[in-house]
């Protein structure tokens, strides 16, 4: 399988450490003067990476997210000020870290999301997701959707082990953002962040549609919850709107027409 590729949007080279460590994939550095979006459509850029050194980093972020052609590639925000990551979380990106943490983690980050999935595995999600949710799956997520979030844990965990197929990642996405619930309505505000940073690399490669759910939909509920996590802090949990708490869109797929 071919190594996907990797974008790195940085100014004075930050990234050449990770690039070298990573060499087994096929990197390319753009200073912020490239055109970062067409470099993401032509090259099929698997991970992006961006330095918050970046004057212009925010338009990039959008820029690529606001692009159909561009809004699947996951981002990476670097940067040790805290504000700036939590606002590039707010502007849609997949994770937001600081340079040590970013350094730690490099390897395990572009395993989880610069996932490229052959084209025969891909066929299959498209025609597990085209299929109806089953009735435990369907248990889960009433459970989720009354807030019931330990027991969709334990609903969806059972689905996820009696599933082989790729779909099972629908399965484990949607129990990881139940799970973020939990903790949040814990007060274990590391526990929640923790858990929805686990659940975009298994929420990225999903169709927008899976069996009914709308995938869209809980990434963008999702990341706005983790993005405002962030913005306030540890300190700030007690201050979070309960409302982005949100229930799961669902409706069961449409049969074809005979």
């Amino acid at each position: 399988m071919q190594a996907p590729t990797i974008i790195f949007a940085s100014r004075s080279n930050a990234f050449d450490a990770l690039v070298n460590n990573g060499s087994q994939y096929n990197n390319i550095e753009l200073s912020e003067a490239q055109q970062f979006v067409d470099v993401l459509i032509e090259r099929r850029g698997a991970l992006a990476f961006i330095d918050g050194a970046l004057a212009d980093w925010r338009r990039l972020i959008l820029a690529a997210k606001n692009n159909a052609a561009s809004r699947r590639v996951p981002i990476c925000f670097a940067s040790d000020d805290n504000l700036a990551r939590a606002e590039a979380l707010a502007c849609g990106a997949d994770l937001a870290l600081g340079w040590a943490e970013l350094s730690s983690r490099f390897s395990q980050i572009v395993q989880g999301l610069a996932r490229v999935a052959d084209p025969e595995t891909r066929k299959r999600l498209e025609c597990e997701c085209r299929q109806a949710l089953p009735q435990l799956a369907r248990r889960g997520l009433q459970a989720f959707n009354r807030g019931d979030f330990y027991h969709q844990h334990d609903l969806f965990e059972e689905q996820w082990v009696k599933t082989t197929g790729p779909v099972r990642d629908l399965y484990r996405a949607i129990l990881q953002v139940g799970v973020a619930y939990y903790q949040i309505e814990r007060g274990n505000y590391r526990g929640a962040l923790k858990m929805l940073q686990r659940s975009v690399q298994w929420l990225h490669p999903l169709p927008d549609c899976c069996q009914g759910v709308d995938v869209e939909e809980l990434r963008r509920d999702s990341y706005a919850l983790r993005a405002e996590l962030q913005r306030l802090g540890p300190e700030g949990l007690g201050d979070l709107d309960r409302r982005l708490l949100k229930p799961i869109r669902w409706a069961p797929p449409q049969r074809a027409k005979t």
